[in-house]
């Protein structure tokens, strides 16, 4: 099999540097481009730090983003123009920054996850299912840890789990959003979902989704601890997403959860 062409943004960012690391040790992948959203002078394994531009992408198959929503349109643009295939593992985009997403992958065919573990997207599987089966007496909330240099709050993680409790109960998202804790250390139940976020250390992820009917709990959580789990599983989705046709894709079609 031909090796698939590999372009990583945000390269010395602390997924970038992992992603590497994994593409390195992947049979499957050939890295041939990297860049930042600045000008570095630095090479790694030979390959020079570049911006991202046409010329970046120009002989990439496809395009991993782990960065921020501003460097992720940057590069959608170039790949759209480019026909180039995109996996997105950036979080932190609004309403209206997916509604652009979906425009962009009319053109190419990008897969965009807010977690790219296998553990975690069955966890949104399992939430939606415990969600739809549960009656509108149990209220639900979600807590989640992650390192203390992580800026976005709730994670994309926790917001996927949200998705998943609103999609059981076969409502919209955005209408069920209820408060965002930071750092508290107990939070309540609400009509809506509230998040809670805890912000320190290096831990890599923990998310835990909770339903209560004021006479039991149920909890589904999952703990990440090596951050190899997501660059893993972005190269499989980039392996899996070469076959595609234009269309925005989650993990949950590579996964082919029903």
């Amino acid at each position: 099999m031909k090796k698939i062409n590999l372009a990583i943004t945000g390269c010395l960012g602390k997924m970038g540097q992992q992603l590497i690391r994994s593409s390195k040790n992947n049979k499957d992948f050939k890295l041939v481009s990297l860049t930042e959203n600045r000008r570095v002078s630095k090479k790694i394994y030979g390959i020079s730090i570049e911006l991202n531009t046409a010329n970046a992408f120009k002989n990439a198959n496809v395009i991993i983003d782990f960065t921020v929503p501003k460097c992720t349109f940057q590069v959608l643009k170039i790949a759209s123009k480019l026909k180039k295939r995109v996996v997105i593992g950036t979080t932190g985009f609004s309403r209206r920054e997916e509604n652009i997403i979906k425009k962009f992958s009319r053109k190419i065919p990008i897969l965009k996850a807010g977690n790219m573990s296998l553990g975690v997207n069955l966890l949104m599987y399992l939430t939606e299912i415990a969600s739809k089966s549960l009656s509108d007496n149990f209220l639900s909330k979600i807590f989640e840890v992650h390192h203390k240099n992580k800026k976005d709050y709730p994670s994309g993680t926790a917001l996927m789990l949200g998705r998943g409790i609103a999609d059981g109960k076969n409502k919209n998202f955005y209408n069920l959003i209820g408060k965002k804790y930071l750092n508290k250390k107990i939070f309540p139940y609400g009509k809506k979902i509230n998040f809670n976020s805890i912000r320190k250390g290096s831990i890599i992820g923990e998310h835990e989704v909770k339903f209560s009917s004021g006479k039991e709990i149920i909890t589904l959580n999952h703990e990440s601890f090596d951050r190899a789990l997501y660059s893993e599983g972005a190269l499989t989705a980039s392996k899996w997403l070469m076959k595609k046709k234009p269309g925005l894709y989650s993990m949950r079609d590579l996964l082919n959860f029903k």
